[in-house]
C-alpha cells in the first residue's frame, strides 16, 4: 500500500515512523508547510535503518497534482491542520485515493465536504485515531446500555504545558453524552497523555483507563485503519464502524 503524509511535526515523525516498519506500507512522500526539509529523505532524517522510503516536500514549493503524478499513492493521511484537506482533498477524490484524516477538529462545512467526497473514495476521520481510546469508548456504551442510569466522570491527565482541555475528553464526552463539566483535568510533568472514564454504580465502580506511553499509539492506529479501509471503494467511515465487526460472534 502506497501511503503519503500530511503533517510532521511531533506525532507526523512518530506515524511516519510506524510506516516505515511496517512491511505492508510504503511511504512514498510526506508534506509539511515550511521548507525546511525539503527533498530530505524520510528514513534518513528519522534516522531508521530501512531502504531509502520517501521524500519531505513542501506545501509552499509542490502542487498536489504534481506530486501526485510523479508519486501515486493509495491512501493520504493527514495528521497536518483543518486546512490541509483544502491542499489535497479534489485531486484525492479525482483520483479514488482514500483519506483517512486525524485532524483533531474539523468545521461543519469540512466535515460535510468530507461527506461528500466519501460519495467517490473512502474517507476517515477521527479526532482521536488510537485503538485503545477508541475501544474505551465503545466499550463503555456497552457498559450503558447494560446499566443506562449509571454516574459517569471523565479524567483527563496532561503534561504541565497543555493548558486547554483535551480535545479526546471533548470527544469522548461527545459520543457518551457526558456533559463537559463533568471532564476533571490534571496537569503534571511527565504525563503524556491519560484517560479515565469512571462509571459509579450503586455500590461499586469501573474504571475504564487509557494511558499514552509514546506517540506512535498513533501509527498503529492509522496501520489499523488503513489495513480495515484496503477493501473499500467509498464511504465515509469512523473508528467505531471499523472495530464493532471485530466484537461479532464471527471473530470468535
Amino acid at each position: 500500500m502506497k501511503v503519503g503524509l500530511m503533517g510532521f511535526g511531533k506525532t507526523g515523525k512518530a506515524v511516519a515512523s510506524v510506516i516505515l516498519k511496517n512491511e505492508k506500507m510504503k511511504l512514498e512522500w510526506v508534506i509539511r508547510k515550511s521548507e525546511i526539509l525539503e527533498q530530505r529523505s524520510v528514513s534518513e532524517f528519522l534516522g531508521e535503518n530501512i531502504e531509502d522510503q520517501g521524500r519531505i516536500y513542501s506545501i509552499q514549493k509542490i502542487r498536489i497534482s504534481k506530486l501526485l503524478d510523479e508519486h501515486p499513492v493509495d491512501v493520504i493521511i493527514d495528521f497536518s491542520s483543518e486546512e490541509g484537506i483544502h491542499y489535497y482533498g479534489e485531486e484525492a477524490v479525482k483520483r479514488k485515493i482514500k483519506i483517512i484524516s486525524a485532524v483533531s477538529h474539523y468545521d461543519n462545512k469540512i466535515i460535510q465536504k468530507l461527506k461528500n467526497y466519501s460519495k467517490k473514495t473512502a474517507v476517515f476521520w477521527s479526532p482521536n485515531i488510537t485503538i485503545g481510546v477508541n475501544y474505551l469508548i465503545i466499550a463503555t456504551k456497552f457498559l450503558r446500555k447494560i446499566a443506562p442510569d449509571i454516574d459517569m466522570v471523565i479524567l483527563e491527565e496532561h503534561f504541565k504545558e497543555k493548558l486547554e482541555v483535551s480535545g479526546t475528553a471533548k470527544v469522548i464526552a461527545e459520543n457518551l453524552n457526558i456533559d463537559h463539566t463533568e471532564i476533571k483535568s490534571t496537569r503534571a510533568g511527565g504525563i503524556i497523555g491519560k484517560h479515565e472514564i469512571i462509571c459509579g454504580f450503586p455500590f461499586q465502580t469501573v474504571r475504564l483507563t487509557h494511558e499514552s506511553i509514546a506517540r506512535e499509539a498513533f501509527g498503529n492506529g492509522v496501520v489499523f485503519v488503513a489495513e480495515n479501509l484496503e477493501e473499500k471503494t467509498k464511504g465515509f467511515f469512523s473508528f467505531e464502524e471499523l472495530l464493532l465487526p471485530y466484537f461479532s460472534d464471527r471473530y470468535n
